[in-house]
């Protein structure tokens, strides 16, 4: 299960972002019941007191899937010798929880964030990072890093990388006399020629999740049609014939009942594939290790096949520790948050790869990692290197909704691509346009 990263590239790999732990709405207390008051009763304050004689920090996580994940940062935090760093484990609607945290004085010194997001940053609920980064910041994924930086500055730091790829079975694909598919064109024809030849068998060449892939694929047919989301000058990234041709190929796959749909898990489990139900399966990383286990090397990965002029296209996500400006000890959790994620390889290490499978944030992590060296794992690290992108920090919200409407309509209703868009982009232009005035 990852980790659940909060990119919501593609519903969420945070990316994260991914899988992730569903969030429910949690604030909203009612009869008098102050905002504080729900804050401090959300979650348990579970976290030790490090070891350190400085001022006292509190750390906020959200509630990882993954055993031993709590008690390894924990661990960090005890070994900090500068101040005494409580962590805070947080169930629920963490994103939520930290926005509202961040406009009181009862919130973190130092937390992990999807984002932040740019009204976050422009009303200055955060510190900048710059500083702390600027030795090594050519050493992270540029990709993740990149949604955390407005106006040449950094504003939280990368943790860890989940990825999302496309999974082949090499025997059914062989069986088949299908390669794999490296265009999108090759995809359809590859999920077309895979279910005929395994019809009796009740097996599907491709899955993308229970709803023919509108959630989880999200804006990546996009980036490998050679477009994005919002372009580097602050412009809508696909207002373009491009990409209705794309979404219109996969709207296909969906038509030709090439498709697994009603799985009894969705696309981030690999159930589906290791079971033999269908050959081919748009999964996590944090995947690999049990389709390794339940299929020793009869598989392999690629990215998101390119589209026309495009390229492949890897999403990635990554949660970053920020600081927030509301805290009384802003020197010192800036300087914890240095040491942890900036100094601690070691610890970097540990909290991508030990209790979970992730990517390091960090490039030169990623290739020592000697899990991450040899065959599929060492090859969603190069697609994630060469071929990765992130959500913009201008793609917000209401954007990302009208796009996953529309998404939604065209690959299971048949709506028209070229019209669907038209709305899209309008909507967007109004959001960046909102966005500037601020």
């Amino acid at each position: 299960m990852t980790r659940g990263s909060g990119t919501s590239i593609s519903s969420g790999i945070d990316g994260g972002t991914g899988a992730g732990i569903n969030r429910r709405r949690l604030l909203g207390a009612a009869g008098g019941v102050s905002l504080a008051a729900v804050l401090a009763a959300c979650g348990s304050n579970t976290g030790r007191n490090g070891k350190g004689s400085g001022p006292a920090l509190t750390q906020w996580y959200h509630q990882y899937g993954e055993a031993g994940t709590e008690q390894a940062v924990k661990r960090y935090a005890v070994a900090y010798d500068q101040a005494r760093v409580t962590v805070q484990w947080r169930p629920g609607d963490y994103d939520r929880q930290t926005a509202a945290a961040l406009l009181t004085d009862s919130g973190p010194d130092v937390f992990e964030v999807n984002g932040p997001k740019l009204d976050q940053i422009k009303g200055g609920q955060v510190v900048d990072l710059t500083e702390q980064i600027e030795s090594v910041k050519d050493d992270f994924n540029q990709a993740v890093l990149k949604p955390k930086i407005w106006q040449d500055k950094v504003w939280a730091i990368p943790q860890a990388i989940d990825t999302q790829l496309l999974f082949y079975r090499k025997s059914m694909l062989k069986a088949a006399d299908v390669e794999p598919p490296r265009s999108v064109d090759a995809l359809v024809e590859a999920a077309r020629t895979l279910t005929a030849r395994h019809r009796k068998d009740k097996v599907k060449g491709l899955f993308l999740g229970n709803d023919g892939g509108a959630a989880v694929l999200g804006g990546t047919p996009l980036f490998a049609a050679g477009l994005s989301l919002i372009t580097d000058d602050g412009k809508v990234g696909f207002d373009d014939p491009a990409a209705a041709r794309v979404l219109g190929k996969i709207r296909q796959l969906y038509a030709d009942e090439s498709l697994l749909l009603g799985a009894p898990t969705d696309w981030s489990d690999p159930s589906a594939f290791v079971q033999g139900l269908t050959a081919m399966q748009w999964s996590g990383l944090w995947a690999l290790p049990q389709v390794k286990k339940a299929l020793g090397d009869d598989f392999g990965v690629l990215p998101f096949p390119k589209d026309g002029a495009g390229r492949p296209a890897v999403p990635v996500g990554a949660y970053g520790s920020a600081v927030s400006s509301r805290g009384k000890h802003q020197k010192e959790a800036k300087a914890y948050v240095k040491w942890l994620w900036v100094d601690g390889t070691d610890k970097q290490q540990d909290f991508a790869l030990s209790y979970g499978f992730h990517i390091p944030a960090r490039t030169s992590l990623a290739k020592k990692a000697k899990q991450l060296r040899e065959g599929a794992a060492a090859d969603a690290v190069a697609y994630a290197t060469e071929h990765g992108f992130a959500e913009p920090l201008l793609w917000t919200t209401p954007s990302s909704t009208a796009y996953q409407d529309a998404l939604n309509r065209i690959i299971k209703d048949g709506a028209n691509p070229e019209s669907e868009l038209k709305a899209v982009v309008r909507k967007v232009e109004a959001e960046l346009q909102r966005a500037k005035k601020k």
